[in-house]
């Protein structure tokens, strides 16, 4: 049998001190900091460390005080739709992207609700765990500004309006309200008058905002049937609310998808129901992918730099976690890329399939 592998030894102070020919308390004071030192043996223990490889322990930044190295990221959400989910995978690469840069890890957990996510954030303050949090998916009735801003840990919003309840907290968001005005335009200009959004968890403020926006650029613009169905993001209901659309006494001319997964489920349940793609029914997706040219006919959808999106969120966190000040910053509103699903409404209002 071959002899058992020693786990690598990690360079210590013990060693620094060593190779650099002073005390271990030299060492300290060097790599914190703090006086007692000349800069020449500053400077000395600081180049024999980075030779050595040695790096300050999490432990030991929290015992002195200095944080963990360590931002938190907590999503409430069913965890069997996240491995298909394309937003959620650009934005983590654009978060990781910053706070690589930073030496900075990412701690990810996914929970059951926002109740155990407020739950996550009190153990996490109490243990010292992070230094701060990214917070996604904000609700219309949500709690967990008011419990960031009680416990003083540093936080930003991502997706959410400025709110001027919790000035300790930045936010980056996007104009969903004017993306759906914008693509009710354009799909009213090819003649559709019955829209369903097929939207996706209730209780989201992204959500509500479409659904609202949908609504009222309807009754603003005239004589429309429009309506909004909830789901949970995944391709099962996605489908299941298509079939139940379209086989319906007046099916709709255009349906709007929250994100490509449930577009994609969408376009495959109409073709199943003999229903032609965009002859008999548009389709948009939300969210713009790889997988939205994946698929025959090509997927009109809105699009934005969600990678860009991650990146200025975690910039926005690691300027509070810097000292600064709470910012909003809001990001450029999605555009509608259209493609091969969407065309005009046949004789403006069709009764479905031929």
């Amino acid at each position: 049998m071959p002899a058992k592998r020693s786990p690598a030894r990690r360079p210590t102070m013990k060693d620094i001190a060593r190779r650099a020919g002073v005390s271990e308390s030299a060492v300290s004071f060097a790599l914190n900091g703090r006086p007692g030192v000349s800069e020449v043996t500053r400077d000395r223990v600081r180049r024999v460390a980075e030779q050595l490889g040695w790096r300050p322990s999490t432990a030991a930044r929290q015992l002195s005080g200095e944080g963990a190295a360590t931002v938190g990221f907590v999503l409430a959400r069913p965890a069997e739709t996240l491995g298909v989910d394309s937003f959620f995978l650009q934005l983590i690469s654009g978060i990781q992207e910053v706070l690589a840069e930073r030496h900075l890890g990412l701690l990810f957990q996914v929970v059951e609700s926002v109740a155990d996510e407020c739950t996550v954030y009190r153990r996490w303050w109490a243990e010292h765990r992070v230094d701060g949090v990214l917070v996604v998916d904000p609700r219309t009735d949500d709690p967990r500004p008011g419990l960031l801003d009680e416990l003083g840990l540093p936080a930003v919003v991502i997706g959410g309006v400025p709110d001027a309840r919790h000035p300790g907290l930045s936010t980056v968001w996007a104009d969903d309200a004017g993306a759906m005005a914008a693509l009710v335009d354009q799909l009213y200009a090819l003649g559709h008058r019955r829209i369903v959004h097929i939207a996706g968890l209730p209780g989201l403020e992204h959500t509500e905002r479409r659904i609202r926006t949908l609504r009222a650029e309807a009754e603003r613009r005239g004589p429309a049937e429009v309506r909004s169905v909830t789901t949970d993001y995944s391709d099962a209901e996605g489908a299941a609310v298509t079939r139940s659309v379209l086989t319906g006494d007046t099916p709709p001319t255009a349906l709007v998808y929250d994100n490509d997964v449930m577009a994609v489920a969408g376009v495959a349940a109409a073709i199943e129901l003999g229903f032609s793609v965009p002859a008999d029914v548009s389709v948009v997706a939300w969210e713009d992918s790889a997988l939205c040219r994946m698929v025959k006919p090509w997927l009109s959808a809105l699009s934005r730099d969600t990678v860009a999106f991650g990146v200025t969120a975690a910039r926005e966190l690691t300027a509070l976690l810097d000292g600064g000040p709470a910012r909003t910053v809001r990001v450029p509103v999605p555009r509608l890329i259209e493609r091969e699903s969407t065309g005009p409404a046949r004789d403006g209002c069709p009764e479905g399939p031929a």
